[in-house]
């Protein structure tokens, strides 16, 4: 029996493909990369008919990798991706904790030492294709990184977040944070939860985050253009 997010989610996707050429017109630009911790960015880039320009579509993080996998863009977009079984995980309670065990057929993806979990992908095979593939994408000039409160994130991860120096940053929250930051975007829920649901993040003209003005208006990044050979060589101390 589906549940209720599942239904939710079902409908979403329809509603996002069935207007998705209305909704691009809306547009004043097509070629922009957003860099998501779980699969918003797929979803978006579904919502206005376009070409999925971003590695991190139908996958994962951790929220602790992903502010790892953000803080240093450049060096870990540039590792090889590899994968690993469950049993070589680094973090088998937090994979239990969203449902992974050795028996799932999901395949785990690292990044030197940070996991991804590539929740829509037949195999491995299909994983390294695309995600090879969408990474040559990548608009460094249009860049959005979206985080949540999803999969463990905590109010250090969130300051970390806020604390990067990318000029195009969202946070999408059901949560009450001792924080205040403009990136910080509110999200009602109809049900008490610790996190929002993925069939509750915004697209289009959502009453609580209008996606389609956020996108005509984000700002050109110009940090990767200012420091991208630094960030290449290395790693930087994470947290920032």
């Amino acid at each position: 029996m589906l549940s209720i997010e599942s239904i939710n989610i079902r409908l979403n996707k329809m509603l996002r493909k069935k207007f998705s050429n209305q909704r691009r017109k809306k547009l004043n630009k097509y070629n922009f990369t957003i860099i998501s911790n779980n699969c918003w960015g797929g979803m978006i880039y579904e919502s206005y008919n376009i070409q999925k320009q971003s590695p991190t579509i139908g996958l994962f993080f951790k929220s602790s990798d992903y502010l790892k996998f953000i803080t240093n863009f450049k060096y870990y977009i540039s590792q090889e991706l590899k994968f690993i079984k469950y049993d070589e995980s680094k973090d088998k309670a937090f994979l239990k904790s969203v449902g992974i065990n050795e028996k799932t057929n999901i395949p785990l993806g690292i990044l030197d030492d940070i996991e991804i979990i590539f929740l829509h992908y037949k195999n491995e095979k299909e994983a390294k294709e695309k995600w090879q593939r969408r990474v040559k994408r990548i608009n460094y000039k249009n860049l959005i990184f979206k985080f949540n409160d999803q999969n463990g994130c905590t109010e250090k991860d969130l300051k970390n977040f806020i604390a990067l120096p990318y000029e195009n940053k969202v946070f999408f929250t059901v949560r009450n944070w001792n924080i205040t930051d403009k990136c910080i975007v509110k999200i009602p829920q109809a049900f008490n939860s610790k996190f929002i649901y993925a069939s509750h993040e915004p697209f289009g003209a959502n009453l609580c985050f209008n996606v389609n003005k956020y996108l005509n208006n984000i700002k050109i990044e110009k940090y990767f253009e200012k420091n991208g050979s630094r960030i290449s060589s290395g790693k930087q101390k994470y947290p920032l």
